[in-house]
């Protein structure tokens, strides 16, 4: 297994330089120059854009900044902002709690609700129930999260009141950072159960929109998995001996058929970083979504290629790691990697 691992990370390395290749190119290719951004409207004299082009570095040919750019990545030194002059790394942890909060919470609903739903519709193959859930499923597969997470606030915040718009917590609780994670630093102030409530209130409404592609992808997977499993010779001899359905795929096929769907879990963070770009930028999340948008505006280009590069490399080592457990589960994967 330690093989395996060690190869998926040689295999991993080219990936990356793509990432890294595609991270630096990419934002050059839009139209605006930061220096100019910083300058404002009226700009200054050639003198003084050719100073701060200098000093920023980018007065050197491409191919120079770029092996500039990933000499000091593969040194965890991923530059300084332009705007704030902050160092990239130290802004993209600042915000990564929040991000993470967000995207644990809509993995733990899309895995809670997305598996029975699998279920169910499993059980009920064929039947009216089945092609509903399905059909839900696939509607929400299909949705775009920035039109998605729209029609929700339209819906629970301004016409029902329930959730509110944009935040992580009400401007009457001054909560001094512990460790980023808002619903842990609630608790740990002492703030009281009123206050772990209000944050956890304004983290529903984006986690249920950053969940619902994955709950979908997760429900057609575990009604695809059973339904192989329910095939099998002991899930027979089950049903043969007088056992409910419901006795026979909990006890017996569920267990077999949460091999694929704990990998599809597991990728579906690659998936929840991607769409946590725009729900963050939808409803005012400060987390590395928004940051990158705003990087993006000012043509922050440290920012955009260190937020990239670290995220991309987040979601590999997210892959090499599910892959791993994937070997682990299934016995016939460790035979043939023999």
């Amino acid at each position: 297994m330690i093989s395996y691992f060690l190869k998926r990370v040689l295999q991993a390395i080219p990936t990356f330089l793509l990432v890294s290749v595609f991270a630096f190119g990419v934002i050059r290719l839009l139209p605006g120059d930061p220096v100019l951004l910083m300058l404002g409207e009226r700009g200054g004299s050639p003198e003084l854009v050719a100073e701060m082009r200098a000093q920023l570095g980018l007065d050197q040919p491409l191919p120079v900044q770029y092996f500039k750019f990933l000499k000091g990545s593969l040194q965890g030194n991923f530059g300084e902002s332009i705007v704030s002059n902050r160092p990239v790394t130290e802004e993209f942890f600042g915000r990564f709690p929040a991000t993470a909060e967000l995207g644990v919470l809509a993995l733990l609903f899309a895995v809670l609700v997305g598996i029975p739903l699998g279920i169910v519709a499993a059980m009920m193959r064929g039947k009216i129930w089945d092609r509903v859930l399905m059909g839900v499923s696939l509607f929400g597969y299909s949705m775009p999260i920035f039109w998605w997470g729209l029609l929700m606030i339209l819906l629970f915040s301004v016409h029902l009141g329930w959730t509110p718009v944009s935040g992580r917590i009400s401007p009457m609780y001054d909560v001094e950072p512990w460790s980023g994670f808002l619903l842990i630093d609630v608790w740990v102030r002492d703030l009281g159960g009123e206050g772990f409530f209000n944050a956890l209130k304004y983290l529903i409404l984006p986690s249920f929109v950053l969940g619902t592609v994955p709950m979908a992808a997760i429900a057609r997977m575990t009604r695809s998995s059973l339904l192989e499993v329910l095939k099998e010779d002991y899930v027979r001899t089950a049903q043969a001996k007088g056992l409910g359905p419901f006795q026979v795929v909990v006890r017996h096929a569920l267990s077999n058929a949460m091999i694929p769907i704990v990998t599809v879990a597991g990728l579906m963070l690659g998936t929840i970083l991607t769409g946590a770009v725009l729900t963050e930028s939808i409803f005012s999340w400060p987390g590395i979504g928004k940051w990158l948008v705003s990087s993006v505006i000012a043509r922050d280009y440290p920012v955009i290629q260190g937020g990239i590069l670290l995220i991309s490399g987040f979601v590999i080592s997210i892959n090499i790691l599910v892959d791993t457990l994937y070997l682990y589960l299934n016995p016939k994967m460790r035979e043939a990697q023999q």
